[in-house]
């Protein structure tokens, strides 16, 4: 990882100030580095024998990056990993654009690995994750959403990236289809589960352990799985607050809303699916080599569900 933020640090060098000041405020503003951090572990469990692995994790982290200055200037969020976001430091136009240099850095970086398999991943990814952002606009305010449309939007906009992080590290490796397709799923089922803890402590988490404001999903109209389960679980009254609250963003009602949430057992039960698509993440890895990497692999699996932040 020292090797990748070396990567980072000398890719978002750019003649232009502004370019340089905000991505490298996002980037280095404390992030877990998920992605880049799958990408090498499936590398090292199936033996990458190139050179690659390091601008690789680089670019998957630039394009997440990319989708988070993205994503706040549509969510019109103000606290990201506890520190301003940049577009309420910068201005909407400034992270938008330097949201788009991102993008292109990365694509530029991966045409110098020169591996069209590379390309095909990493386009169909930024393809798909672009639509997730759409179909996660159509449901917002939406209380109706259904638990699948939900859930498709997690697979699209988080899950995807995961996905292409771990098959990049098989690919990289020259890993039998088998192997690889292994990797995939372990990323795809590891997205899932991380984005439903996500939203399960956007209800039971606290700002300064988040870094963003607790809440956030409610004020931007998200119907997320916590409540969607919550609205089939309540009474009529409390199925009415909720849907008010989706239809019209109601923060100043969280603390009613997190009540009824909590009380009809929607968080556990947004838990247990978390943990089900963590078991899943664990059982692809029986078709990968039993190594260091293997088994940190599957103790990330373990871990992950139970997090606070």
């Amino acid at each position: 990882m020292q090797e990748v933020d070396r990567v980072i640090g000398r890719r978002l060098q750019s003649d232009v100030a502004l370019i340089n000041q905000i991505s490298g405020y996002i980037v280095h503003a404390g992030g877990k580095r998920m992605r880049p951090k799958l990408l090498l572990m499936f590398a090292n469990a199936l033996g990458d024998p190139g050179g690659h692995r390091h601008e690789l994790a680089a670019v998957v982290e630039f394009i997440h990056t990319a989708t988070l200055l993205h994503d706040d200037v549509v969510d019109e969020s103000a606290l990201r990993r506890g520190k301003q976001t940049a577009n309420a430091l910068f201005g909407n136009a400034a992270s938008v654009l330097v949201g788009d240099f991102l993008y292109s850095r990365a694509f530029q970086m991966m045409v110098a690995v020169n591996r069209m398999r590379v390309l095909d991943v990493l386009a169909e990814a930024t393809n798909v994750i672009a639509e997730g952002e759409v179909l996660q606009l159509l449901n917002v305010h939406d209380p109706d959403t259904t638990v699948e449309r939900y859930l498709q939007v997690i697979r699209y906009k988080t899950a995807k990236l995961f996905e292409a992080s771990a098959r990049l590290g098989a690919l990289l490796s020259d890993a039998p289809r088998e192997q690889e397709e292994a990797a995939a799923q372990y990323g795809r089922a590891m997205g899932t589960a991380f984005q439903l803890v996500d939203d399960i402590l956007d209800y039971e988490g606290d700002a300064a352990t988040l870094g963003k404001n607790v809440g956030d999903d409610l004020r931007e109209g998200k119907p997320t799985l916590p409540i969607l389960l919550a609205m089939s679980r309540c009474g009529a009254t409390e199925r009415d607050l909720l849907r008010q609250a989706v239809l019209n963003g109601e923060e100043e009602k969280l603390a009613q809303v997190v009540e009824i949430v909590t009380r009809s057992g929607a968080l556990e039960a947004t838990r247990t699916v978390a943990r089900q698509e963590a078991a899943r993440a664990a059982d692809s890895l029986n078709f990968l080599p039993l190594n260091k990497w293997t088994k940190s692999l599957l103790e990330f699996s373990a871990r992950s569900v139970d997090r606070s932040s």
